[in-house]
């Protein structure tokens, strides 16, 4: 299940996964973030992923995450992803959507869930707040050069 969070407005949109991820809730909640994009138009959005409940995902479901930060990489700006386990597992989960989508995205502990907002929504981080980078802005892929080329 997918919810949108209270908290969210401005220009950052959050929303929190609790239990086993499907298609079908990725289908059903996708409009509501892509009417925030369109709200924004020329300007890109942060987003606030909470991931605390969330007890993986189905393949299809992932898959259709990605095409969605494919479609909408140049209207997210950053990303901060809060869950409550170790932050490495969290990287797994997310590095293939990093590959992706071009914003910086930071991982939150569920204790730091203020921090993570003024992220989302400013591009600043607190100062007392540890910085734990999943993706770099520019994406993994921004320095590759392919190996074989013309063989």
């Amino acid at each position: 299940m997918i919810e949108r969070l209270a908290e969210t407005g401005g220009v950052a949109f959050g929303f929190k996964v609790a239990g086993k991820l499907s298609d079908e809730d990725l289908k059903a909640f996708e409009p509501q973030i892509e009417f925030f994009i369109a709200q924004h138009k020329k300007h890109p959005i942060g987003i606030l992923a909470d991931l605390t409940d969330m007890r993986g995902a189905e393949w299809k479901a992932r898959w259709d995450d990605l095409r969605f930060l494919q479609k909408h990489t140049t209207h997210i700006a950053r990303m901060a992803v809060v869950g409550a386990h170790r932050w490495e597992e969290v990287v797994d989960l997310f590095t293939a959507g990093a590959a992706v989508l071009q914003s910086e995205t930071r991982y939150f502990e569920s204790s730091e869930m203020q921090h993570a907002w003024q992220w989302a929504r400013t591009a600043k981080h607190a100062e007392d707040a540890p910085v734990r980078v999943i993706s770099p802005a520019t994406g993994i892929w921004k320095d590759y050069r392919p190996e074989f080329v013309g063989v």
